[in-house]
Parts: structure tokens; C-alpha cells; sequence
């Protein structure tokens, strides 16, 4: 009986580590020395990688989005995009809170009212970041997505290679990791 017991006792263990576990920080680093100032600015999102049902039967539409970061006064975020939708353009803003370490954020969506983290995990201000995504959204169903943004809408080949690896190195495959098509349509809001 206690061997039973033990043994019980060892898979609930395991069981409450699990769930601890996949809701701990994914293996992403962060910018070292994130500086939140050189971030703003005017960013194209150049590629996108995501476990969504929906980005995968959505992908082939989507078109490259243009969003301006801007400072808020409690030390966040308002990440604003400007994307096509249904051929007019559609503006939306998110606001990112400040989660502990710089260049760690958090959100809560919209459409589904769960949190998501967000980090910066590299940047080198001038021309492309590397944002990491993970949290919840519906019934409980994770939900983890890689951004590339890019200063200009032509990133070198160089930058979406080093997207595409890092994605890869996120679990996503070369299914779920699409480059944006560039478009002349909604990249004047911002100007």
C-alpha cells in the first residue's frame, strides 16, 4: 500500500511540474541591455511564424503590416498597426505593460481577454527586431508567435535568415513561418 501510495503521490509531483513547466518563460533570451527608447519608432512587420489554426489558413492573404511603437506614460508600450483587411485599411493598438526585465511585456487581447507575453529577444534598433509571443487564447490553447519587424519593407536576406532560424529553434516549421508580401496599400498612415 505505501509503494502504491508513493507511486500516486510521484505522478501527481510529476503532473504539478508539468503544468508548471508550460507555463514558465519559454526558452527565448531577451536584448541584452534592452534600450526601450532606440525601439520606437515606424517597424514593418516583415515576417510572421505562428501555432494559430487561424494564421495557418490565413497566411497565403496576409500582406505586410506597418506599426509605429510609441511610449506610454506608466513606461509601457502602444504598439500601433496599420494593416489590409477586407481591402480598406484597419487600425489597431495594443497596449504592452512592462513586465519586469526590459524588454519584457505583457498584453491582454482583445478578441479572446487572456494575457500574452511578449519579449524582445534581439534587436539592433536600426534595422530588424526578433519578438516572441506566447500566452493563451480561447479554451486554454496556447498560442506562441514570432515577429520580425524591419525598418524598411525590404529586409536583407541575411535578417530573414536569422528569423527563420530562430523560429525554427521555437519549434515552429517552415509551414508555419511566412514572409510578408510587401504592399503599397495602408503604408502611408504612419508617415
Amino acid at each position: 500500500m505505501t509503494a502504491l501510495h508513493t507511486l500516486q503521490m510521484g505522478l501527481v509531483l510529476l503532473g504539478v511540474l508539468g503544468v508548471l513547466q508550460t507555463g514558465a518563460q519559454p526558452q527565448v533570451s531577451l536584448q541584452p541591455n534592452f534600450q526601450q527608447d532606440k525601439f520606437l519608432g515606424r517597424w514593418y512587420t516583415s515576417g510572421l511564424a505562428s501555432n494559430s489554426s487561424w494564421f495557418r489558413e490565413k497566411k497565403s492573404a496576409l500582406s505586410m503590416c506597418v506599426s509605429v511603437v510609441a511610449p506610454t506614460a506608466d513606461g509601457g508600450l502602444n504598439l500601433t498597426s496599420t494593416f489590409l483587411r477586407k481591402e480598406q485599411c484597419e487600425t489597431r493598438t495594443l497596449l504592452l505593460r512592462r513586465a519586469g526585465t526590459p524588454g519584457c511585456y505583457s498584453y491582454t487581447s482583445p478578441h479572446w481577454g487572456s494575457t500574452h507575453d511578449v519579449w524582445v529577444v534581439t534587436t539592433d534598433y536600426d534595422e530588424f527586431a526578433l519578438l516572441y509571443t506566447a500566452g493563451t487564447k480561447g479554451l486554454g490553447r496556447d498560442f506562441h508567435m514570432a515577429t520580425l519587424y524591419s525598418r524598411t519593407q525590404t529586409p536583407r536576406a541575411e535578417i530573414k535568415e536569422k528569423f527563420s532560424t530562430f523560429a525554427k529553434t521555437q519549434g515552429f516549421t517552415e509551414d508555419t513561418i511566412v514572409f510578408l508580401p510587401q504592399t503599397d496599400k495602408c503604408m502611408e498612415e504612419h508617415k
